[in-house]
């Protein structure tokens, strides 16, 4: 007997591990599933990984990039954010769904765009993880070339950036090279936690005010 993909039902913060799966069976799934869903989708030569991610990951991921868009806007840098949009690549045979993304350096390439392909489209120049229900695969994003990448855990904040193919722990962000953007981070992710976003987004705009 064959189920559907709508008949299973992962609890959130857990995964379902599915291999040797074709690059035209994950088209279909990505049909299947549709866009307007909780899981999550990271793909890499055959194997499938399917995540729910868990209520606390959800907040951590709208407070970071809700600063990212603050920082940007407040330096007057245009960009492009495709939030969880599908990052797929057919001939690397890789895809992933990052918690958010953001078009700086490229984003005038992906202006209007409702999909991507990165077999003809540039990848994202910072993609933002949230690594509090799984563990961000890193090889996805190495493979696809994506030139930065921003791990959050409960420890904090790691950026990772590409140097020949190959990704490099760093204190600084290429999108934001002189501003403390992990201590930034940290302070004001827990700083929502305590007293809620909106006074820590508030004390964050007040830091630019000060400091930018």
């Amino acid at each position: 007997m064959l189920l559907e993909l709508r008949q299973l039902k992962i609890q959130p913060g857990h995964q379902l591990l599915l291999e040797d799966v074709s690059w035209q069976q994950l088209e279909n799934i990505l049909t299947e599933l549709g866009e307007s869903r909780a899981a999550r989708l990271s793909y890499s030569n055959g194997r499938l990984e399917i995540m729910v991610p868990l209520p606390e990951h959800e907040k951590a991921k709208e407070i970071i990039g809700d600063m990212v868009k603050i920082l940007l806007e407040a330096q007057q840098i245009s960009f492009e954010t495709l939030g969880s949009t599908t990052l797929k690549n057919e001939r690397m045979t890789q895809a992933v769904e990052p918690d958010t993304c953001f078009y700086i350096q490229n984003q005038v390439a992906v202006i209007g765009k409702h999909r991507l392909d990165l077999n003809i489209d540039p990848p994202p120049d910072l993609a933002i993880e949230i690594d509090i229900t799984y563990r961000t695969q890193l090889d996805n994003y190495q493979i696809l070339g994506v030139p930065e990448l921003w791990r959050y855990t409960r420890r904090g904040l790691q950026i990772n950036i590409l140097q020949s193919g190959k990704y490099v722990e760093s204190d600084s962000s290429i999108a934001f090279p002189n501003i403390p953007i992990i201590e930034l981070v940290n302070h004001y992710v827990q700083q929502s936690q305590i007293s809620g976003r909106t006074q820590a987004i508030q004390a964050f705009r007040n830091w630019i005010r000060e400091n930018l």
